[in-house]
């Protein structure tokens, strides 16, 4: 294994940043509204959008992504192994993203096929463009330090995605489509695949592959694999991961029809009237005369502003306690702040967006870590065989963010269902169906948090021994 150990420029960091500024404009958006893009645009009924998002999310994550990361590690070009995908895949990922979000005149029958057809497609090239996108961060340097700075670059242009999707998306499009919110979707992914293509284009062309094996350390797809069956931290990476996605996609899936169909209007018009009268003064109108679209946007800003505060403390604290422990005590403290959306009174406005912000903040904390530990999960397979798999290593975040993504995406849908939900009406939910709302963005998503901070006290890779394999590879790289 050969490496060049240097200080990463600030231009590559915000270069390799702007590759997940560039997939977070798709991720957040299947995140946030595609269940209910399926349900109350496109049209589906609840268990066809359920059976949509988690058998095709089941096999993209368990086809798609060890497909594409045992490829890529195999991948020799020019421009390395990682690379040259993001550059490849750039502007299929970007048409099929239009696409998945349009609304053709079919027939029902017709629509379930083209949803399954579509999603499926987006699903296969995201893999294609992410999982060596996530791997190139493992071979950018071996340093992990630089490591650790490098992933707060990146998470705070995830942050910036995460912050128009949630915040601006859903007012723009109504605003854009004169209140079609199917014109305005459509129009909305349009720009958005534009701009995505042009980041992933600009992260090709800034970033460069210091982490090169050698020749000797060619290694067999079998012995991949066994290897990874043999690696604890990468099993426990990989079930973290995956429960880490399924809370993500279950509270961030359900804000939306927390927001329509929960949250007092009337209060909420009062609570966030002198913020709007501010944005208007000084030029932003599009949120318009709709207060809960407005809403929802500024309760989604308030959390992401805080995350991004959280990111910026991470580093720090993760070179000071190392990553395991660090990422598991905030997560544990931001669950607690999830839990309270089920005691919040619909007219409690104070309290929703304080725990927002606060829940925000500390899991802000923990969002740069996961993925540097997946990048320290293959430093370890190296250190422990004496060969490095980055991409099938990364193949282990892949699988479990779609599969996270499938299940939670799915059990939005499959509990809005089995709690009497009806899409498009508002203010008009029985009160079964209101508290089935108020347990996806409370209770149910805190399980699999809690759970996640049990198995990390599983995860052998604490600071003592993260210094002594960066010691060791160091060592062996230079010999």
């Amino acid at each position: 294994m050969s490496s060049i150990s240097e200080k990463i420029s600030i231009s590559e960091k915000i270069g390799y940043s702007l590759g997940d500024l560039a997939a977070n404009l798709v991720f957040q958006t299947l995140m946030t509204y595609l269940a209910y893009f399926y349900t109350d645009i496109y049209g589906l009924e609840a268990n066809d959008a359920t059976a949509i998002i988690f058998f095709v999310g089941f096999i993209a994550a368990i086809g798609f992504n060890p497909i594409v990361g045992a490829i890529a590690d195999r991948t020799n070009s020019k421009w390395g192994k990682f690379r040259p995908w993001i550059l490849w895949t750039a502007i299929p990922l970007g048409v099929i993203s239009v696409l998945a979000f349009s609304t053709p005149d079919f027939k029902y029958q017709g629509k379930v096929i083209y949803a399954v057809v579509t999603y499926t497609l987006l699903l296969l090239f995201y893999a294609a463009s992410n999982l060596p996108y996530s791997a190139l961060s493992g071979v950018i340097t071996g340093d992990m330090k630089q490591r650790n700075s490098i992933s707060s670059y990146r998470f705070v242009a995830v942050m910036f995605a995460q912050f128009f999707v949630q915040v601006f998306m859903l007012p723009i499009i109504i605003y854009v489509g004169n209140g079609n919110k199917t014109l305005g979707i459509e129009l909305v992914m349009t720009w958005l695949a534009i701009i995505g293509t042009i980041l992933l284009l600009i992260t090709f062309a800034t970033t460069k592959e210091r982490v090169v094996p050698t020749l000797e350390q060619k290694s067999t797809i079998i012995e991949d694999v066994l290897d990874l069956i043999k690696n604890k931290p990468w099993i426990i990476m990989l079930v973290l991961t995956t429960l880490t996605f399924v809370s993500l996609a279950m509270k961030g899936g359900s804000y939306v029809y927390y927001f329509e169909n929960y949250v007092d209007e009337a209060r909420l018009t009062d609570f966030i009237s002198p913020v709007l009268n501010f944005l208007s003064s000084i030029g932003i109108n599009f949120f318009g005369n709709d207060p809960i679209s407005a809403g929802f946007g500024l309760f989604n800003a308030g959390g992401i502003i805080f995350m991004i505060v959280g990111i910026g403390v991470s580093k720090p604290l993760a070179d000071s306690y190392g990553k395991r422990n660090v990422f598991g005590f905030f997560l544990l403290v931001s669950t607690l702040f999830i839990i309270l959306f089920n005691f919040f009174d619909k007219s409690s406005l104070e309290l929703i967006f304080g725990a927002q912000v606060l829940h925000g903040f500390f899991y802000g904390i923990t969002i740069p870590l996961l993925w540097a530990m997946i990048a320290d999960v293959a430093d370890y397979s190296e250190w422990k065989n004496n060969r490095r798999a980055t991409a099938i290593i990364f193949s282990a975040m892949m699988v479990g963010l779609k599969m996270g993504l499938a299940i939670g995406g799915a059990l939005v849908a499959k509990i809005l269902g089995s709690y009497g939900y009806l899409p498009g009406i508002e203010n008009g939910q029985t009160e079964l169906a209101i508290h089935g709302i108020k347990m996806l963005v409370s209770i149910y998503p805190s399980i699999p948090f809690l759970i996640g901070v049990v198995l990390l006290f599983f995860y052998e890779i604490n600071k003592d021994m993260e210094s002594k394999i960066e010691i060791d590879l160091k060592q062996r790289r230079t010999n």
